[in-house]
């Protein structure tokens, strides 16, 4: 009987998964979109399909810089941890586990917001 404790207990840990290291190339950046409002003002719960997505985020990861004309990298203006506002358009959308990141490049980003 101690054996199959065991064995279910066992079972009913999850794994933790291995930190995914993204390195975007060039002016790319990784954001991770804000939650949605799950709820209007009038107090009407949206489902999922309902649902703006916001046009903030955080960046999660930045490239190394855009390359200029002559051979040189320049800077970007965004660093890990910017609380960003961006185009509605912006980026390719993909998953990491259960997280859902935006890949756009630096110039879709429109303002750093600041606390």
């Amino acid at each position: 009987m101690a054996a199959a404790t065991k064995d279910t207990a066992t079972k009913d840990k999850k794994k933790a998964p291995a930190q995914l290291k993204l390195q975007p190339l060039g002016d790319r950046v990784v954001v991770e979109r804000d939650a949605g409002e799950s709820k209007t003002a009038g107090g009407i719960l949206l489902p999922d399909a309902a649902k703006e997505k916001p046009q903030r985020g955080v960046v999660v990861s930045v490239g190394n810089g855009k390359l200029l004309d002559n051979g040189s990298r320049g800077a970007l203006q965004v660093k890990v941890g910017d609380r960003v506002i961006f185009t509605a358009w912006a980026g390719e959308n993909f998953k990491v586990g259960d997280d859902e990141l935006l890949l756009m490049r630096e110039e879709d980003i429109l303002a750093v917001l600041e606390d």
